[in-house]
């Protein structure tokens, strides 16, 4: 009979490995929606906040993505701290208008809901030199 290589594995792939695998991606893809899901959720029902903060740091995130025509895109996410007075730190993810009009040590009022950034009033400060 046969000297060559069983040819039964590629039945046990099909039949086991691929289902099991495929249940694993759908799993961890249901996990990321009910994830999303449940923070718009939090937010909707947590209450919408003013409070005075000051802002204490600023970050930004490339990331470059590579086509297979050998083109690349970037896009940037703007990130702004918020520092309460009670000195709870708050991070939000911000747009570029925001963020260039950003300066760290600007204090102002925060408002937020949630996880859900809603803007930042800032309090002028006027220079006491001459």
């Amino acid at each position: 009979m046969g000297t060559g290589p069983d040819p039964s594995w590629m039945f046990d792939f099909t039949g086991t490995v691929l289902p099991i695998f495929l249940a694993v991606v759908v799993g961890i893809i249901a996990v990321s929606a009910g994830r999303g899901l449940l923070q718009w959720s939090r937010n909707n029902n947590a209450p919408l906040q003013s409070i005075p903060a000051r802002i204490v740091s600023k970050r930004s995130e490339v990331r470059q993505q590579h086509a297979q025509d050998e083109s690349s895109r970037t896009s940037t996410t703007y990130y702004l701290t918020y520092e309460a007075e009670d000195g709870v730190r708050r991070e939000f993810k911000v747009d570029g208008q925001e963020y260039g009009m950003s300066a760290e040590g600007d204090r102002g009022v925060l408002t937020y809901q949630g996880t859900r950034y809603h803007g930042f009033q800032r309090r002028p400060h006027y220079s006491t030199a001459e």
